[in-house]
C-alpha cells in the first residue's frame, strides 16, 4: 500500500472527524426552532447513503408498533423479543457512521454525547472483563428511523443498544419527546485494567449519595421506603408507564426538604436533563414542567454507603427518573428517564389527532 493511499486515507478520516466537530458545535448552538430542520437534514443524510436494502431495515413506519418496542439488553439477547430496530453500527460503512453520529449529535449535549460513547465503550472493557465474551461488541447499537424525516411533519428516530436508548419523537415537527431515555453502566467503576477508576455515570450517583446522606431523622424516615433495593428499576422496560403505578407518591416530598437539599434534588435531575441539548429540554420545559417543586419526591431503598446496594427515584406530576445499582456487587447501574402516559410522545400525539384537521375528520 503505497504512501500516497494512505495519506489520503487518513486526510478523509479527518475529514468526517471534522465534520462530526462541527455538527456538534452548531447543533449545540442552534436555537430551538432549528433543531427540527437540522434533525431532519442529519436523517435524510444518513438515509440517502444507504443501499435500498438497508433502507427497508432502517425506516420503520411511524405507526409501527415496533417503533415503541425499546431494550436496554444487548443486541444478542433482543431475538426473543423481535430483534432491535433498524441497523447495527458494525454493519455500515465509515462513512454511515459518521452521518449517523451527526443524527446523534442533533439531540445530545457536548456531556450527553461523551456519556453515551462512554457507555459504547464500556463493551470493549467488559469483553475484556469476560474473557472475550462474544455477547459485548461495541458494534451492536443500531439506528432507525421512524417514519419520514420532516422540519413540519411528525416523525421519529432511536438509536439503541446494550445500556443505551435514545428515542426523540418529533410532532408536527416542533413538540419534542425524548422519553424513555436509559442511560446504564456496567461496571459502574471500571475496576482494573487500562481504564481504571472510570466511572461514567458518576454525579448521578454521588450527588443522590449525598441527598440521602444530608438528611436529618425525620427526613430519612419519610425519603427511605425500603432497606433493601430492588433487583432493577421497577419500569424496566416497559413500553408506557402510568401514573397510578407510583400513586400515592412515596418519598420525601420536596416542601420537607432544606434550601440547600432542595438544591441538591433539582441538581440530580439535572443530571439526566443536561444529557440533551438545552433548546430540547427548554422546549419540553416550556410545555410540561418538568421539576419546578410541586409535587416532587424523592425516594431511597438499600444502603447509603459506597458499595451497597441501592435505588432511588424523582418523581414529578409528569415525569419519572429511576436509578437502580444492585447488580454485580452494587457496580453495575440503570438509569432512566420517563414521562408518565406520554413516552414516545403519545401525550402529544393524543393533541395532535384530536386537532389536526386531517385526522379530526376522519
Amino acid at each position: 500500500m503505497g504512501r500516497g493511499f494512505i495519506i489520503f486515507k487518513e486526510r478523509r478520516i479527518l475529514e468526517f472527524a471534522v465534520l462530526l466537530v462541527w455538527v456538534h458545535l452548531g447543533a449545540a448552538m442552534a436555537p430551538a426552532h432549528e433543531v427540527p430542520v437540522e434533525m431532519a437534514t442529519a436523517a435524510h443524510q444518513f438515509l440517502k447513503s444507504l443501499s435500498p436494502e438497508d433502507l427497508q431495515r432502517v425506516v420503520i413506519d411511524f405507526d409501527d408498533p415496533h417503533r415503541q418496542k425499546w431494550h436496554f439488553f444487548p443486541s444478542t439477547m433482543m431475538e426473543k423479543y423481535g430483534g432491535r430496530r433498524g441497523l447495527e453500527l458494525k454493519e455500515m460503512t465509515s462513512q454511515q457512521r459518521a452521518l449517523a453520529h451527526g443524527l446523534l449529535n442533533t439531540a445530545l449535549s457536548q456531556r450527553g454525547y461523551l456519556q453515551a460513547m462512554t457507555v459504547i465503550a464500556l463493551e470493549k472493557i467488559l469483553y475484556d472483563l469476560e474473557q472475550e465474551n462474544p455477547m459485548r461488541d461495541s458494534g451492536k447499537y443500531h439506528v432507525a428511523i421512524h417514519g419520514k424525516p420532516s422540519a413540519d411533519q411528525t416523525w421519529g428516530w432511536s438509536f439503541e443498544g446494550h445500556h443505551l436508548s435514545i428515542n426523540l419523537t418529533l410532532v408536527d415537527g416542533q413538540r419534542l419527546c425524548v422519553t424513555p431515555s436509559f442511560f446504564g453502566s456496567n461496571p459502574a467503576i471500571v475496576p482494573s485494567g487500562p481504564f481504571k477508576g472510570l466511572d461514567t455515570l458518576q454525579k448521578e450517583q454521588s450527588l443522590a449519595r449525598k441527598l440521602v446522606q444530608s438528611l436529618g431523622r425525620e427526613q430519612k424516615q419519610m425519603a427511605v421506603i425500603a432497606e433493601k433495593a430492588p433487583p432493577e428499576i421497577l419500569t424496566k422496560a416497559e413500553i408506557r408507564v402510568s401514573a397510578d403505578q407510583f400513586h400515592p407518591p412515596k418519598g420525601i416530598p420536596y416542601a420537607k426538604l432544606s434550601p440547600s437539599q432542595q438544591a441538591m434534588l433539582l441538581e440530580l435531575v439535572d443530571q439526566f436533563l443536561q444529557k440533551y441539548r438545552e433548546p430540547i429540554v427548554g422546549e419540553i420545559r416550556r410545555r410540561t414542567p418538568i421539576a419546578d417543586g410541586d409535587g416532587v419526591f424523592f425516594a431511597w431503598a438499600g444502603g447509603i454507603e459506597p458499595g451497597e446496594g441501592h435505588y432511588y427515584r424523582v418523581q414529578t406530576p409528569f415525569f419519572l427518573f429511576e436509578y437502580d445499582n444492585t447488580q454485580n456487587d452494587a457496580n453495575h447501574v440503570h438509569a432512566v428517564w420517563r414521562q408518565f402516559e406520554g413516552d414516545f410522545g403519545e401525550d402529544l400525539l393524543g393533541h395532535h389527532y384530536r386537532t389536526s384537521p386531517h385526522h379530526a375528520k376522519k
